[in-house]
């Protein structure tokens, strides 16, 4: 009797545990199924999400190949569907870079700031996409005639780009007229260059350029 009044006991303090939290616990298994088959489904999604997006952007390169205006015509329609179907990847921000390099070989130079601009807006803040989409955008802008503004973008940046962006910095200021300063940002582009990097042909043509108007200026005015 002993024997079974303690079953009896375990029984009804069982029943008392299950009115008590029996619910709960229904609720928190299936739960941790649903994340479980959840998080499954999600990554398949993004799995072929990515996939359909990497088809796109190659088949939008292959457009763009042509380099004729039918080509230009098919790569940017590609561009924009990634864009509208596949906004939050990166080839998406990929196409809009492309877009921008279209607008400005057809001198649409505020279509190109537009792209570029979402481009920043889309990229992780230092990753080298945001970076790449920031470098053109200052040329984009000083195109305009924007100067002040491209070199506000450039002066404090953190890159890794480090001599584009003085090469950048050095023709946006030769633009506008700042030979000592364009110079000066030449100058810091080849110091920052790796010891057995080769000074680009255009660098080197700039820096003798310059060097070259500075002597004269020099021996003029002495």
């Amino acid at each position: 009797m002993d024997s079974y009044r303690t079953e009896d006991e375990q029984v009804e303090a069982l029943k008392r545990w299950w009115k008590e939290n029996g619910q709960s616990t229904v609720i928190g298994i299936v739960l941790a199924l649903g994340l479980g088959f959840g998080w499954q489904a999600w990554q398949r999604n993004e799995q072929v999400t990515a996939e359909n997006a990497s088809t796109l952007y190659q088949q939008m390169l292959q457009a763009l190949a042509t380099q004729d205006e039918r080509g230009a015509d098919a790569g940017r329609a590609l561009a924009l569907q990634l864009k509208d179907e596949y906004r939050g990847t990166a080839y998406a921000q990929f196409a809009s870079l492309h877009l921008a390099r279209l607008a400005v070989l057809e001198g649409q130079e505020p279509e190109a700031e537009k792209e570029l601009r979402w481009v920043l807006s889309m990229a992780d803040a230092g990753s080298e996409l945001h970076q790449v989409a920031q470098l053109r955008l200052a040329r984009v802008l000083a195109a305009q005639g924007q100067a002040d503004s491209a070199l506000a973008l450039l002066e404090n940046a953190e890159t890794d780009f480090v001599a584009s962006y003085a090469m950048a910095r050095g023709d946006i200021l030769l633009g506008d007229g700042r030979e000592d300063d364009a110079l000066a940002a030449y100058e810091s582009a080849v110091a920052s260059l790796d010891a057995d990097s080769p000074i680009p042909q255009t660098l080197q043509d700039k820096l003798q350029y310059l060097t070259a108007r500075r002597m004269g200026s020099e021996g003029g005015a002495g």
